[in-house]
């Protein structure tokens, strides 16, 4: 059955003339029959059409022979137009309020059960995505096992080359402590040369007659003591 548009109206059918209930009359004239094909169909056609089922009626009652060559088409057609009604009901059901179907469109009377209904189906999709999510969970938990154990599966070359990095950090741990030892050492000597240079200094120091200044040594002494005690 072939359908075609009017300038002035809805499509019409050209094999059974005929157009939807309520188009006016002086909308229909003759369209010709030479050109008994989908050629000239316009899809695809969205189901919330007014014409839509006349026009599925007509494809359905009549069957059409299809030009040679055409047939590949027509079915591409057919699988365009059935992808397109596939992604309308899915964006129907998107946009479809669900939260609020049981609150808005009832009596009065009856709104406590639908909204303890509500309540009911809003905790069975929390549990639903509560153990999804669990699930997910466990996926990363059980891949993180897997990855461990790939890792402690290690060949002998990778061992052998973890034992003498491990060799080489301890070697160098000895030989920082080592050389702190030797500054130590070091600043010890020097502090003890310098504290016995003064011990000289004070103790070779003489009167103006050239006698030793007892007075002197007597206070070297008695700081040397306050210090041990």
């Amino acid at each position: 059955c072939h359908l075609a548009h009017h300038a002035l109206g809805p499509p019409l059918c050209r094999d059974c003339s005929r157009w939807p209930p309520g188009v006016p009359p002086h909308l229909s004239h003759s369209l010709g029959s030479e050109h008994t094909t989908y050629s000239h169909l316009v899809w695809p056609l969205s189901d919330d059409s007014p014409f839509f089922p006349f026009l599925r009626s007509c494809v359905l009652e009549k069957e059409v022979p299809l030009e040679a060559g055409q047939g590949f088409a027509f079915r591409r057609k057919q699988k365009i137009e059935r992808k397109y009604r596939k992604l309308l009901k899915k964006e129907r059901k998107i946009n479809s309020p669900q939260d609020n179907q049981f609150v808005d469109t009832y009596p009065e009377h009856l709104k406590h059960l639908y909204l303890a209904e509500e309540e009911r189906l809003k905790k069975q999709h929390k549990r639903r995505d509560d153990s999804v999510l669990s699930e997910e969970k466990l996926n990363v938990a059980v891949e993180s096992v897997t990855t461990e154990e790939k890792f402690k599966k290690k060949t002998s070359n990778q061992k052998a080359k973890e034992e003498y990095e491990k060799i080489k950090a301890e070697r160098a741990k000895k030989k920082e402590e080592a050389e702190k030892r030797r500054q130590q050492r070091e600043e010890a000597q020097r502090l003890y040369k310098q504290k016995k240079m003064e011990a000289y200094k004070i103790l070779s120091k003489k009167t103006k007659k050239g006698q030793p200044n007892l007075n002197l040594q007597m206070e070297f002494l008695l700081q040397k003591i306050q210090q041990n005690t």
